[in-house]
C-alpha cells in the first residue's frame, strides 16, 4: 500500500510540474505548437491571404495532382470572364465526361451561372467540362487561360491541363526532346489561388456567394425562335458538400478533392475578426480516411488563430538617428564657403504592408542613407532607403528623400562672392 501511495503521489506531483509549465509557457506567451507528424496531409500549408504569406508549410513546395480543388480556378476564371449569364451547349465530350457527373447529355443547353453551382457545390466532372469548352473555345484552350492565371499570380510550380482535376499527362516539347507533365500544383500554390479568389479578384463576392450557397436548383434550358430561354424539362437539385463551412466559427469557402492518384485534397478559408487564413491539403489520405482533411484544417486553423497577430509596418518607430542631416558640398551658399547641408524625410511610395506575426517574431529594419552628397541636390532626390524585413525576406521598402535643394557652384557665383566680400 505504501508503494502504491508513492505511486499515486508521484503521478500527482508529475501532474502539477507539467500542469504548471504548461501555464508557465502560457504566460510567457507561448502558443499552439503543431506537430507535422500528426498532420495525415503529405503536403500543407497555412497561408496569410491578405499578404500571400506562408505562415507553416508540410513540402508545401512540392508538386503533386490536386484533384477537384481545381475547380477553384475554372469557377474564378469563369466569373472574370463576364459570360455567366450565357447559354452553353453541352459537347458530346462534355457529357462523356466520368462521375462525379450532372449527367448531362450532348446538345443540351444550360446557364453557366448554374453550372458554376454545379461545379463547386457537387463537383460535377461534365459541368467543368461544358464551361470550359464555352468559355475557352475548347478545353485546351481554357487550360491555356488556367495556366495563364497561375502565372500572373505568382505560381511557379502549377500545370493545368483540365478543367475538372481528374489525373492527365501532356507531351510539352522542348529543346532535348519531349517531357511528360502531369496536371498538378503544389499545396503553396493552392492557397495562392485562393487567396486570390476570396481577397483581391473582383469577382471575390460573387466566389463566396457560389461556394457557400447551401443549394440550389435548376433546369436545362430549351431557346425558343424569338432567343427567350426557357425550362428544357429536366431538373437538377445541387447541394454543398463542404463540411467545414459548419465546423468553424468565420469559416469562408473551400473545395473538395479525391482521385485516386491525387488522394482526398482540400483547399478552404477562415475570417476572423482581422485575419484572414487558407490552409491547402494534399494527398490527405486515401479511402476509407475520407475526414482526415477535416481534421487537418481545423488543426492549422486553429493553430494559425492562436499563434499569429497583425502587425502594421506604418506603426513601427523611425530611428530619427538614422535621419541625420546630409553635408552637401559644393552649394551655391549665401556667402563664399559657408558649409550646406539637406534634411533628410520618408517619402512613402507603396503603402505600408500589414501581416500576420506570430508572437515573438520580430521585424528587422535596417536604414540606408547617403554620407555626403555634391551639389547640384534637388528636393524630393533620393538619398537613401529604409528596409523591413523577415528574415531573409523583403517585405517594405521606403525611400529617404532629400529636403532641400542646393544649387553647384560655378564662375559666375565665383566672381558674384568675391564682389560681395571686398567691394559691397
Amino acid at each position: 500500500m505504501k508503494r502504491i501511495g508513492k505511486m499515486m503521489l508521484s503521478l500527482i506531483l508529475f501532474g502539477v510540474l507539467l500542469f504548471g509549465s504548461a501555464m508557465a509557457a502560457f504566460a510567457e506567451g507561448g502558443e499552439a505548437v503543431l506537430d507535422e507528424n500528426k498532420l495525415y496531409a503529405r503536403s500543407a500549408v497555412l497561408m496569410d491571404a491578405d499578404s500571400g504569406r506562408i505562415l507553416y508549410e508540410k513540402d508545401g513546395h512540392k508538386k503533386m495532382p490536386m484533384a477537384s480543388t481545381t475547380k477553384i480556378m475554372t469557377c474564378i476564371l469563369t466569373l472574370e470572364s463576364g459570360k455567366t449569364e450565357e447559354i452553353a451547349e453541352v459537347s458530346s465530350h462534355a457529357a462523356s465526361m466520368p462521375k462525379v457527373h450532372l449527367g448531362m447529355r450532348a446538345g443540351e443547353r444550360y446557364r453557366i451561372k448554374d453550372l458554376l453551382y454545379s461545379l463547386m457545390l457537387e463537383s460535377h466532372n461534365d459541368s467543368a467540362v461544358a464551361i470550359a469548352e464555352h468559355v475557352g473555345g475548347s478545353v485546351e484552350g481554357f487550360a491555356e487561360m488556367m495556366n495563364q492565371k497561375a502565372a500572373e499570380l505568382g505560381c511557379k510550380d502549377t500545370f493545368f491541363i483540365t478543367p475538372n482535376g481528374l489525373d492527365a499527362q501532356k507531351e510539352i516539347p522542348g529543346e532535348e526532346g519531349s517531357v511528360t507533365v502531369e496536371h498538378s500544383t503544389t499545396a503553396a500554390d493552392l492557397a495562392r489561388i485562393m487567396s486570390y479568389c476570396i481577397v483581391n479578384s473582383p469577382q471575390r463576392d460573387d466566389f463566396l456567394e457560389i461556394t457557400r450557397t447551401p443549394s440550389h436548383s435548376f433546369s436545362n434550358l430549351k431557346v425558343k425562335e424569338g432567343g427567350e430561354a426557357v425550362s428544357g424539362g429536366r431538373k437538377f437539385s445541387c447541394n454543398n458538400h463542404n463540411a467545414f463551412l459548419s465546423m468553424m466559427e468565420g469559416a469562408l469557402s473551400g473545395k473538395t478533392g479525391f482521385t485516386g492518384k491525387a488522394g482526398y485534397c482540400y483547399v478552404g478559408s477562415l475570417k476572423r475578426e482581422d485575419k484572414t487564413f487558407v490552409v491547402a491539403l494534399l494527398a490527405c489520405g486515401w479511402p476509407n480516411n475520407k475526414t482526415y482533411k477535416w481534421s487537418d484544417t481545423r488543426k492549422l486553423m486553429e493553430y494559425g488563430l492562436s499563434s499569429f497577430e497583425k502587425k502594421d509596418f506604418s506603426k513601427l518607430p523611425v530611428n530619427q538617428g538614422c535621419l541625420k542631416d546630409i553635408p552637401v558640398s559644393m552649394a551655391a551658399t549665401d556667402y563664399l564657403f559657408a558649409s550646406a547641408g539637406t534634411g533628410v524625410e520618408i517619402s512613402d511610395k507603396t503603402p505600408a504592408p500589414v501581416l500576420l506575426l506570430k508572437k515573438g517574431e520580430e521585424i528587422e529594419v535596417s536604414y540606408k542613407v547617403e554620407k555626403h552628397l555634391f551639389a547640384p541636390v534637388e528636393k524630393g532626390q533620393v538619398v537613401g532607403k529604409i528596409e523591413y524585413r523577415l528574415g531573409e525576406e523583403l517585405f517594405w521598402e521606403r525611400e529617404l528623400v532629400a529636403r532641400d535643394s542646393w544649387k553647384k557652384i560655378n564662375f559666375a557665383y565665383f566672381i558674384r562672392q568675391v564682389y560681395r566680400a571686398y567691394f559691397s
